[in-house]
């Protein structure tokens, strides 16, 4: 990777990767967040050097993009586009100790943060988050974009679809698979396939609705706020 790596973003996803690189020696040069606000402060000690228009300036490093949640799953994937930086500029975070084994294989900004296992022949895609104490068994691929979020548990030769997002201590059956944009709500236990683009909550999951504009991501205007804060409780 290049010398230094700059986090793009600066909420809780990014703190917690920046923590992850410093503990793995890398030379963290800072943040880059669009809040005007932010600019020139620290985080965690980390400095955030301006807004996401300085990657074209900042040719001397690598970067990887720490935004989502449940609020937006999609933005992760929105501002990787947005940026269209050459595939090579983006590198990959790996806290000490995730357990990667020999066979297994993750795509360039990618992040595993504390405690992450990918046990064997686990393939995952670009700028996927896994989340602390996530354990990925034998096969499992895993699609771009992906969200995995702290605890998540997923059964061997499962098939995580692009943008999927699981809540915490999720927990997938194998052989499952989960379509692309599907979101699954925290402590869920999936036992079978999930289509594109669905809402599944509960123990067993069951099907809660269709993914929605301003109800799985907050619309640019603000939206309904008490109706989208409702939504995410059903997620976590």
């Amino acid at each position: 990777m290049r010398k230094k790596l700059v986090i793009i973003g600066a909420g809780g996803f990014a703190r917690e990767t920046a923590q992850a690189a410093l503990t793995a020696g890398l030379h963290l040069a800072g943040h880059l967040d669009d809040d005007p606000a932010l600019w020139g402060t620290k985080v965690d000690g980390v400095p955030v050097l301006g807004g996401t228009t300085l990657v074209r300036e900042l040719r001397d490093v690598s970067f990887v993009v720490c935004v989502g949640n449940p609020r937006d799953p999609a933005a992760r994937s929105r501002l990787v586009d947005r940026l269209a930086l050459p595939e090579e500029r983006y590198t990959s975070v790996v806290h000490p100790t995730a357990i990667v084994s020999a066979t297994s294989t993750f795509g360039r900004g990618t992040v595993l943060l504390a405690h992450t296992v990918l046990t064997a022949s686990v393939r995952l895609g670009r700028h996927v988050a896994v989340m602390p104490q996530t354990v990925l068994t034998h096969d499992d691929v895993i699609g771009d974009f992906a969200t995995l979020a702290s605890g998540v548990r997923v059964g061997g030769g499962a098939r995580i679809g692009r943008g999927v997002y699981l809540g915490a201590g999720a927990l997938v059956r194998e052989n499952t698979e989960i379509g692309d944009g599907s979101l699954i709500g925290m402590g869920s236990n999936v036992l079978g396939n999930v289509p594109p683009g669905e809402v599944w909550v509960g123990n067993p999951a069951r099907r809660l609705r269709a993914t929605e504009p301003g109800v799985d991501q907050l619309p640019a205007d603000g939206g309904d706020a008490a109706q989208w804060a409702d939504a995410q409780g059903e997620l976590g």
